[in-house]
């Protein structure tokens, strides 16, 4: 039983690590949220801290998430998934799985002309992306590639290329974001933009 639960709080430090990088949090920013010194949060992170009520409560109210989720604990087994949506630089994200680490899937939701007059503004960063299009037109910028997405076309690429997302036209867009790993090539399946094949 003791096993079980040095594993658990073994284990809370990388999850609340994750769960801050995937929401692209700096330890300065959830520091201000929740009021906890980035000291502390840094020795969390790195499991040179154990993780008492204290620490998750403030940490389980920034996420917006139960704090048995937030330790990975068992939830009586119910497997349905209750999104809690955030924001994103204007766009809403819906996470769509409930554990940090491993694959994360996302639903995403950029709204009609959030993007209109912006320059993209690619950037990179630790992992692997694939994208789906349920609805609307999404505009990816790849590296020196510039092309869009229509609902139903997939797209897949090692997240170290430079890359930004935003809407084709005028219309909101909706995708499925799925994070991994980094991959060992990039793939793609989309249609060119045929009036820029120049780097952007």
């Amino acid at each position: 039983m003791n096993d079980d639960f040095d594993a658990v709080l073994a284990a809370v430090g990388p999850r609340l690590r994750e769960m801050r990088r995937h929401r692209d949090l700096t330890l300065t920013a959830l520091s201000e949220t929740t009021g906890i010194p980035i000291s502390t949060l840094s020795r969390l992170e790195s499991g040179h801290r154990k993780p008492g009520l204290e620490l998750l409560l403030p940490l389980a109210r920034a996420y917006r998430i139960p704090i048995e989720e937030l330790v990975g604990a068992p939830t009586d087994l119910d497997p349905r998934v209750y999104p809690q949506p955030f924001s994103r630089n204007g766009m809403t994200v819906i996470p769509l799985t409930r554990k940090p680490g491993g694959l994360q899937a996302f639903k995403q939701i950029i709204p009609a002309g959030l993007t209109e007059g912006n320059a993209p503004d690619p950037r990179s960063h630790e992992g692997y992306h694939w994208l789906y299009v349920l609805n609307g037109h999404l505009r990816v910028v790849l590296g020196d590639k510039d092309f869009i997405l229509t609902t139903g076309e997939a797209a897949e690429f090692d997240t170290h290329l430079p890359h930004w997302f935003g809407n084709a036209d005028q219309r909101a867009v909706e995708f499925l974001s799925i994070l991994g790993p980094q991959g060992e090539r990039v793939h793609l399946r989309a249609r060119y933009r045929p009036d820029d094949s120049s780097s952007q």
